[in-house]
């Protein structure tokens, strides 16, 4: 590295110093900070107060890989109605506060993180695999769990899975997407519950995430991941016909699967969505981010700011199953990358101007103390869409991983029953 400067070439040369240098880099850092600020979140008032005239208004990253080879190798619905809301009681949340990991290295360490990255991968899928293979080894019989690769253009392969229900017969199926930086096989106790009511559950990790290709919690483009799931529907949809076909998303793979239901054909192949803490309302804090944001994204997509992520956020009041997703070698647990913020700040936004283009049977289902996505937008989605048959629910005091609070299985419950009409 040059310890005299560099030189700009234009009307005038002008010198640049290392201390420039570092200055320009602080000032990226800021930016970069002031871009991820809101998935820091933020504390909310109520939904309803703030949308009827009241007050205002996930993170990338790699566990090292040490640790990942040690763990591998050891109310009321309302229909048609506007405003109307059901409330449901909830406990005490709690804290948590999380760690997080390092940024990446520039110039001769390309090599490295390339074989870093293919390593990465390869854990993940492998872990992912045994997972399955543990579950059908397992005393219960009640259903039998099943992976393969989904090939991309790309070239990326994808890793898919499936629940199948032995002992009842298969009435509909369910295709699940998880959130960011987490995984489907986490939803495996959600699956096995649709099994015992008749449906077949389909599960996809996207691009990035679990047992797929890329590199851990980074996402070049989410349009990646509603491709893939256009091409997944596809595929389950043939496999089984004459069976109703739902989706179920959380988060931000609520938002991969709303895009998705955009598209016609998918749209045709659906009978119904469920979506949790669906990520239609994450905003940058200044409007002027959104002519930044694909500048910094561009020059350094992977770049990690670890202060726009110092704490984390408590997305369940049930400590043990905050403990089990933040130990999970396939959840990645450190601070989000430039490009994976600005991709979902991208799709939110093309989903808010494209709300009204949703016509397909709905229900969603949000926390009003969730810090991560907001569920005064959740309120506007569903106020704003043009289906016919939508329902909303808000647990009071609830926060993001709402099949993860100590209420799951009632909740759990509660999209089973809208199911079931459905079917």
């Amino acid at each position: 590295m040059a310890t005299e400067a560099f030189i700009l070439k234009g009307s005038s040369a002008l010198l640049i110093s290392l201390r420039a240098v570092k200055s320009l880099f602080m000032l990226i850092n800021a930016v970069v900070m002031l871009l991820l600020f809101p998935f820091r979140g933020r504390k909310r008032g109520s939904p309803v107060e703030r949308v009827c005239g009241g007050g205002g208004g996930g993170g990338g990253g790699n566990l090292k890989e040490e640790k990942m080879m040690m763990m591998m190798n050891k109310q009321h619905d309302h229909h048609h109605r506007k405003g109307a809301v059901v409330r449901v009681p909830a406990s005490k949340m709690v804290p948590w506060k999380s760690g997080g990991c390092g940024g990446g290295s520039a110039g001769a360490a390309a090599a490295m993180k390339a074989a870093l990255k293919a390593v990465d991968e390869g854990a993940r899928r492998e872990l992912a695999i045994k997972r399955v293979m543990e579950d059908n080894n397992n005393d219960e019989k009640n259903c039998v769990r099943d992976y393969w690769l989904l090939g991309t253009k790309r070239g990326d392969s994808i890793f898919t899975q499936s629940w199948t229900p032995v002992s009842v017969e298969i009435r509909g199926l369910v295709i699940l997407m998880h959130g960011l930086n987490e995984h489907s096989g986490r939803y495996g106790h959600f699956a096995k519950q649709l099994n015992a009511s008749g449906y077949k559950v389909y599960a996809m990790d996207w691009v990035g995430h679990g047992g797929s290709d890329g590199l851990h919690a980074y996402v070049h483009s989410l349009d990646y991941a509603v491709s893939d799931l256009k091409v997944f529907i596809e595929k389950v949809v043939t496999e089984n016909p004459g069976l109703p076909c739902f989706c179920f998303g959380h988060s931000t793979g609520a938002a991969i699967t709303l895009k998705a239901l955009l598209d016609p054909k998918v749209e045709a192949c659906i009978t119904g969505a469920v979506f949790t803490a669906p990520a239609v309302g994450v905003e940058p804090s200044n409007p002027l981010l959104l002519v930044i944001a694909p500048l910094v994204s561009f020059l350094l997509p992977r770049y990690q700011c670890r202060s726009a992520y110092k704490k984390g956020m408590p997305v369940t009041r049930d400590p043990e199953a905050l403990l089990a997703k933040y130990s999970d070698p396939l959840v990645c647990t450190g601070p989000l990358r430039a490009r994976t913020g600005y991709e979902i700040v991208r799709i939110t936004s093309y989903l808010q101007q494209n709300l009204r283009r949703i016509r397909v049977p709905f229900m969603v289902l949000h926390g009003t103390a969730d810090s991560v996505t907001d569920p005064a937008a959740s309120l506007r989605f569903y106020e704003e869409a043009s289906s016919s048959d939508k329902t909303i629910k808000l647990y009071e005091g609830f926060v993001h991983d709402l099949l993860f609070e100590p209420e799951r299985d009632e909740i759990i419950e509660y999209i089973i029953q809208w199911l079931n009409r459905r079917v």
